[in-house]
């Protein structure tokens, strides 16, 4: 199979969580005893959340990761499943325990704590990794988790038709990661994250940065502030946040966003419409609680756009 035919069009290569969800009237500063006024359990990570979203926006799709074989590697693996993502090179090591977030979502801002265990599964190697099924992939979506394997994944596919995305999220930044950013095509960061792998305090020159690396296409996001997209061509623009009057959690929203993007390149779109759709898909993930609970559909998308302001 060669990469001009592609068995999948974006394979993710991260850890995938299971998220349990509270929306309160307080985040915790000290003891306390309150009412949630929702509850909810599902999957998250942010490789895997945009790997769903891609999925149900109608992507061909692939996870590689290692679960444990508890109840919660279950409940993700059967989640994964049903969006229709391959689980064929996820990793059941046998004994351990998966990966659990607890969030609680403050009901009147969105504001969120999150508590984080990350269970005993042991970090995947490159020999657990297929080199074949990255090859026949479009795209290989990464965030630098299983450090190795992604290292080692991104530098075998540099001479191939694979592009590596990387995905910077908030609060991310590890020094590390200096090693992966200059094999990645695609660069969807943080702000937080852009500035701090920068070190420099305006957009624009971390953008010049991450280009200097080597990066062909640079996304820095900035939450209800829209985003700025800058390509070693020179094309750089301003992409608006959408408005939405009923926001209820932000989790998870910058991975729609990864995950659209994504798809928009796949789908052929202009690099403006691209930047559009994905805002648009992290706007409407906004209105349930969890991060893939709002996922959009291709067509709940276009719709949205057609009637939707910009902020």
């Amino acid at each position: 199979m060669s990469a001009k035919n592609p068995v999948y069009d974006v394979i993710g290569l991260g850890v995938s969580t299971l998220d349990f969800l509270q929306i309160v009237d307080e985040l915790p500063g000290e003891e306390l005893v309150q009412k949630a006024y929702q509850s909810a359990l599902q999957g998250g990570g942010p490789v895997a959340t945009s790997i769903v979203t891609l999925a149900r926006l109608g992507s061909r799709t692939a996870m590689i990761d290692s679960l444990g074989d508890d109840w919660r590697g279950g409940l993700i693996l059967e989640e994964f499943k049903r969006e229709g993502v391959s689980t064929d090179h996820i990793i059941i090591d046998r004994g351990a325990t998966s990966s659990i977030a607890s969030i609680l979502v403050r009901k009147r801002d969105g504001a969120r704590t999150i508590a984080f265990s990350p269970g005993s599964c042991r970090e995947l190697e490159w020999s657990d990794v297929s080199s074949r099924l990255i090859s026949d992939a479009k795209i290989l979506h990464l965030n630098g988790r299983h450090g190795h394997a992604c290292l080692e994944a991104a530098k075998m596919v540099q001479d191939s038709n694979v592009k590596v995305s990387f995905d910077g999220g908030a609060h991310r930044y590890r020094p590390e990661l200096q090693k992966l950013i200059p094999l990645t095509n695609i660069c969807i960061v943080a702000k937080q994250f852009a500035l701090q792998f920068s070190g420099v305090d305006s957009i624009g020159r971390a953008a010049s940065k991450f280009l200097d690396a080597g990066p062909e296409l640079v996304v820095i996001t900035a939450g209800t502030d829209g985003c700025w997209v800058f390509a070693k061509n020179g094309r750089t623009f301003h992409q608006p946040a959408f408005l939405n009057k009923y926001v209820v959690d932000t989790t998870g929203a910058g991975d729609v966003f990864h995950g659209a993007f994504l798809h928009g390149m796949i789908s052929g779109l202009e690099l403006d419409e691209i930047a559009r759709f994905a805002s648009a898909a992290a706007a409407m993930s906004t209105r349930f609680l969890g991060g893939r609970a709002g996922i959009p559909s291709l067509d709940e998308v276009k719709a949205f756009i057609a009637q939707a302001e910009t902020i």
